[in-house]
């Protein structure tokens, strides 16, 4: 589980409308709790932080590229002269009106780290129970979970979905806060030996009861307070 995470942004997009120093400062203010490093002269600039500290900063430029997409539409429909941004811009908009969609309600999307959702998968699955009228599914890709949130059916109520999503960003902020991983490499590469590691991480389970183990071919990932995981995996090696 990753306590902190690096992105980096192009901003260049905002050149038309933005002095791209001005927008900087003002993410900055919208995300303290992000580290900014020096605006590149292509407009990149690389953002450290926490995982949902990022997406929050996505989301906002998100808004952002949406409501300059609006003012683009409207200035189109007085004028066609400006074709090149429009194209320029094309598949940020696109990603910036699916976000707007799902903000109706109607289907909500939530990204997690997938130690954390595994972890919230195991020890707080009442996150996920839902009634009949919401459906959840998910995908994984590597080191990304998303949860996907949606109304089974038109009479559901829209609000329902949205408290399911802030019921699970919740929870998944505060693991993402608590939780550490360490990892226990198998020393040979062989059956008996990947097999004697899991057996002894099956014994000591009882006494971790919340901590996570999830084996691999090569590894094994523990997950869990940090002080418990720690005695964990000296036992494992001991």
């Amino acid at each position: 589980v990753f306590s902190s995470v690096t992105s980096v942004l192009n901003v260049s997009i905002f050149k038309d409308q933005f002095v791209l120093e001005d927008l900087i400062q003002e993410l900055k203010k919208k995300s303290a709790a992000l580290k900014f490093g020096p605006l590149q002269s292509n407009g990149h600039i690389s953002v450290q932080g926490s995982f949902p500290a990022i997406k929050s900063l996505r989301d906002f430029l998100l808004l952002k590229a949406k409501s300059l997409s609006e003012k683009d539409k409207r200035e189109e429909s007085k004028s066609h002269q400006r074709p090149k941004r429009r194209l320029q811009q094309h598949r940020l908009t696109t990603e910036a009106s699916n976000f707007v969609r799902d903000a109706d309600g109607e289907k909500q999307v939530v990204v997690l780290d997938t130690d954390i959702y595994h972890y919230m998968k195991c020890f707080f699955s009442r996150t996920f129970l839902v009634n009949d009228d919401v459906i959840i599914s998910d995908t994984t890709d590597g080191d990304i979970t998303t949860v996907y949130i949606e109304n089974a059916g038109s009479r559901s109520d829209a609000g329902q979905v949205l408290r399911v999503k802030e019921k699970i960003e919740n929870q998944s902020v505060e693991l993402h806060n608590a939780l550490r991983k360490e990892r226990i490499y198998f020393e040979e590469h062989i059956r008996d030996e990947k097999q004697r590691y899991k057996w002894v991480c099956e014994s000591l389970k009882p006494r971790y009861p919340y901590v996570l183990i999830i084996p691999y071919d090569t590894h094994i990932d523990v997950i869990g307070n940090p002080s418990e995981i720690v005695e964990f995996t000296t036992e494992v090696s001991n």
